[in-house]
């Protein structure tokens, strides 16, 4: 499971002409269901996500998470974050999950968001969207549940 971090002074998603989700200061968050990811990935991703110190504190270091800036959370479904352009032209999308498990995972990554405390808004899975994003930095990090360290052994 991927998800890429975009810290913003406000942003919104629409369907169409109607807004659908709507944040002020926070985390676009695009996530990115992979074939074979679990809700360990999810959970280990929302809590990353939540946790993130990637807001500057009084002395303008990245001290802060979103909970401390009561930053919010725009998650908006991006099965692209698996694309696979190694050959040809045309990127590959067969490492992503199906829609089916992907909607799962995605609800699961909102709730587990939405746990530890923060506002969190989206898009309409599997619907075209119109992302109207307002980077601040810009700040912009790719997490990936892959890439977590191994628990401890007894853990």
């Amino acid at each position: 499971m991927k998800a890429l971090l975009q810290r913003v002074t406000k942003a919104s998603v629409s369907v169409g002409s109607d807004v659908v989700g709507r944040i002020g200061p926070g985390l676009v968050v695009l996530l990115g269901v992979a074939e074979g990811d679990t809700e360990k990935d999810a959970q280990y991703l929302a809590q990353k996500t939540a946790n993130l110190r990637i807001f500057a504190d009084a002395a303008g270091k990245f001290n802060l998470s979103a909970p401390d800036v009561n930053g919010e959370l725009l998650v908006i479904s991006q099965f692209t974050l698996l694309a696979d352009a190694r050959k040809g032209r045309r990127p590959s999308f067969v490492e992503a999950a199906s829609p089916t498990r992907a909607r799962e995972l995605f609800d699961y990554f909102v709730e587990q968001a939405r746990a530890s405390g923060l506002k969190v808004k989206t898009g309409c899975f599997q619907q075209h969207m119109q992302v109207e994003i307002h980077n601040d930095g810009p700040v912009t990090v790719l997490l990936d549940s892959k890439d977590k360290l191994p628990e401890p052994p007894g853990a």
